[in-house]
């Protein structure tokens, strides 16, 4: 990311080449996450953890109201990034409804891709650590071209599925 070592992304930035695995079914395959969005429009949704009050509640059903919004302004992958293994992002985008939408979960288990953005946080008290923040990017070939950031965590308002629709 431009050079830069523990920064947080920025517009203009390039998302990393990391690996992170992802379920559907019972097949788990490796998704290089730069690969996947090369040469397309992205959006990136960045989540504290798979059932989470606010991560279940609103965050990603804000992205599966918006999903076929976004496809009609021409975005190829829908992507949720978060902090939990590849079994139980599998079992929560199936029962969320959002695997039927065509959103892809990302267990970012070890928050490789989460620190390589600069956007860890932990939070003992609740078991929290190296979480992602909530964010929502759009993304053009792989390059950050809006990031919306909430400033309180329990909060989905700048990141939800209907405010990153209507910026880009």
């Amino acid at each position: 990311m431009n050079g830069r070592a523990a920064i947080m992304v920025e517009v203009g930035d390039r998302i990393p080449s990391l690996v992170l695995p992802e379920q559907i079914g019972d097949e788990v395959t490796q998704v290089d996450i730069a690969e996947r969005i090369a040469g397309k429009k992205a959006v990136i949704f960045g989540m504290h953890g798979d059932y989470t009050s606010t991560c279940s509640a609103a965050h990603l059903p804000s992205l599966i109201r918006t999903a076929d919004a976004f496809r009609g302004k021409g975005v190829e992958e829908l992507i949720v990034v978060v902090v939990n293994d590849v079994r139980v992002t599998e079992h929560w985008g199936r029962t969320s409804g959002a695997t039927d939408k065509g959103i892809s979960i990302l267990a970012d288990w070890n928050s490789e891709l989460t620190k390589a953005l600069g956007l860890e946080f932990s939070a003992p008290a609740i078991g929290f650590k190296d979480r992602m923040q909530r964010c929502a990017m759009y993304l053009e070939d792989g390059v950050v071209k809006v990031l919306q950031m909430e400033t309180e965590r329990s909060a989905c308002d700048l990141t939800s599925g209907e405010t990153l629709l209507e910026v880009i």
